[in-house]
């Protein structure tokens, strides 16, 4: 192994250790390696790297600068070890990738897409899409989270569900409201009676008794928003912006019933599962009600301390 491939070692490992999967870097640092030795280099250089991450060259700027974001972290972790190592310049490619403006679904449009489910074949992915959407919904799992559930994960007893290798490898407690218990033991009594040969430990099953996919949970959720109307060519609602309207929600209902929501976001971020209250703080702009509450709340905080 040459000095730059076990360094590239080191620093993955070292990254992983720390909750990061690197999928894709896994794959595509040690490609950057090769590429930068078969040129002769033996250290990481600026222009090397931006030729690299320009592969291939009939791809988007917006994939080109991902490849050079993932070289940039390896670059700025060999400078530490190699002074002689570069680091390329952030925006190289001009490419910048914006957070998805969510759609913000109403209490009717979220009845309306359950009840939708209800008429999809056969009656097994009917009852499991409706039951996937819902949780979502009112939990504001992630879709991948939703979808790796287990039987054993989703305590009905306690009401509680566990998510476990979330993101960074973390896991943690989803306490769930009586009613959407309710909701689960329901569907896991369908469930078992529609499929009881299912040796599938996945707590929501498909159309044919194996796990629920994320894939093909976004097909049917498309189907159904573009027969409601509710998707449109200007208009794509998402699944995961069920996710974003249960915490624009939350936000709403904290500052109108008056709650402390900065003592409350950590609890919120917890919930959500984000590393940090700062990804939840990004909610507050998501929706002009929201912002007119937080605008609301400061002004009257600055009018008691004049």
């Amino acid at each position: 192994m040459t000095a730059l491939a076990s360094h590239l070692a080191d620093y993955l490992s070292v990254r992983r250790a720390l909750g990061f999967k690197l999928a894709e870097p896994g794959t595509s640092l040690p490609q950057l390696v090769a590429y930068v030795e078969a040129a002769g280099a033996l250290t990481l250089t600026s222009d090397l790297m931006i030729s690299w991450a320009r592969l291939p060259v009939t791809a988007q700027p917006i994939y080109w600068a991902h490849r050079l974001g993932a070289a940039r972290g390896f670059a700025r972790y060999l400078q530490t070890i190699d002074a002689a190592a570069e680091v390329p310049p952030p925006d190289v490619f001009g490419a910048r990738q914006e957070r998805h403006a969510p759609y913000l679904w109403s209490t009717a449009d979220i009845a309306r897409l359950l009840v939708g489910a209800r008429d999809l074949r056969p009656s097994l992915w009917a009852a499991s899409c409706e039951t996937f959407f819902g949780l979502i919904a009112v939990s504001g799992m992630r879709i991948a989270e939703a979808a790796g559930l287990e039987r054993k994960d989703v305590d009905l007893s306690a009401g509680v569900v566990t998510i476990r290798e979330a993101q960074f490898g973390r896991t943690r407690l989803v306490p769930l409201h009586e009613t959407t218990v309710t909701a689960l033991t329901e569907y896991a009594a369908l469930r078992d009676e529609l499929s009881p040969a299912a040796s599938c430990r996945a707590f929501f099953l498909g159309a044919k008794g194996a796990a629920i996919t994320g894939d093909v949970a976004r097909h049917a959720f498309n189907r159904l928003t573009i027969q409601l109307g509710l998707r449109t060519t200007e208009c794509h609602p998402r699944i995961h912006d069920l996710r974003h309207t249960f915490a624009v929600r939350t936000l709403i209902n904290w500052y109108r019933s008056g709650a402390d929501v900065g003592a409350n976001m950590t609890s919120l971020s917890n919930y959500l599962g984000h590393t940090n209250p700062s990804g939840t703080y990004w909610y507050l702009s998501a929706s002009p009600e929201l912002m007119a509450l937080a605008a609301a709340r400061l002004d009257g905080t600055a009018e008691e301390a004049l």
